[in-house]
């Protein structure tokens, strides 16, 4: 019996441990924005998806956004279409736009539907086109002071969450793929999905956006350093922008519109450890970087230093 008991315990304490974390995200909905490693890796693709049920059967509402690049770029080359990018963003022509919309929402979405509803009839796959959940018009980035077209890129102009909503309230978990309706010349866009989900978070009112990235979160003095920075208020991340590298430029500037647009916590974590999602929302330590709104938020030095995550 006193065997038993020791082996039980410390599974007791990490439940314990989650109370106040379960009893506070209760009922509120969480957008996680899957990609990375995260996406492409057998096992940290099963332990997301283990995540997100978890969450679910927890008492959460998650709604799961997706890009997918590196499955883009290999169906593109087998197509015999080159990958070409500028300031960051895919240049996407009619002949890419067929490839990104079967690959997003024909493979990618597909997968990681199958993955969710291995345990259980819980998730349903929709597109920013489906019931005009995203709407967006052609982005014209400036290069040099000159606005460049790139093709079918979408800026988001509006989202409506009419369609999330009503599977949320049945119990669902939406999976959404990066892609929108035109708002007014009838074509389809590719969307960034670190915006998609950013976007998503403010129009649902989400407690949460967690973002999963390749690295463990925001460095405090890359590459000098590999200290990450566990917390920062909106205008502190608003002044490090200007630094940061062009891949994580969109996953700090959606974390910087969601909590200036009602969502009451942004996180970026490390999707190449399994279960962070699970550990950045129930744990005490947190791991990753979480951006909070300005009233929230503390001096710049306190809130490098603090400990775990709200």
């Amino acid at each position: 019996m006193s065997a038993r008991k020791h082996t039980a315990l410390p599974k007791a304490q990490i439940l314990i441990e989650a109370l106040p974390w379960l009893t506070r995200h209760h009922g509120r909905t969480v957008v996680i924005k899957f990609g990375g490693n995260a996406m492409v890796d057998e096992e940290l693709k099963a332990a997301f998806a283990q995540d997100v049920v978890f969450l679910r059967h927890a008492g959460l509402k998650p709604v799961v956004v997706h890009g997918g690049g590196p499955q883009i770029s290999a169906q593109l080359d087998k197509h015999g279409l080159v990958s070409e990018f500028k300031a960051g963003l895919r240049v996407t022509t009619p002949e890419a736009m067929d490839v990104v919309r079967m690959v997003l929402a024909g493979q990618v979405q597909r997968e990681l539907v199958n993955l969710l509803n291995q345990h259980g009839p819980l998730a349903v796959g929709l597109t920013g086109e489906d019931a005009h959940t995203i709407s967006a018009t052609r982005h014209r980035p400036l290069i040099d002071g000159e606005a460049v077209d790139i093709g079918r890129v979408g800026q988001i102009t509006e989202i409506d969450t009419g369609a999330i909503e009503a599977l949320l309230d049945d119990g669902r978990i939406p999976v959404v793929s990066s892609i929108a309706r035109s708002a007014d010349d009838g074509h389809v866009y590719n969307v960034n999905a670190d915006t998609a989900a950013a976007a998503l978070a403010a129009a649902l009112g989400a407690e949460t956006l967690m973002v999963l990235t390749d690295v463990e979160g925001l460095y405090e003095d890359w590459p000098h350093s590999d200290d990450v920075i566990s917390r920062l208020t909106a205008s502190e991340l608003e002044k490090l922008l200007p630094e940061l590298s062009s891949g994580m430029v969109p996953k700090m500037e959606g974390c910087l519109y969601a909590v200036r647009n009602g969502v009451h916590t942004a996180r970026v974590i490390d999707g190449r450890v399994a279960h962070s999602i699970l550990l950045e929302i129930f744990t005490d330590e947190g791991i990753g970087t979480m951006v909070v709104p300005d009233a929230a938020g503390t001096s710049a030095n306190a809130s490098v230093n603090e400990g775990g995550q709200a």
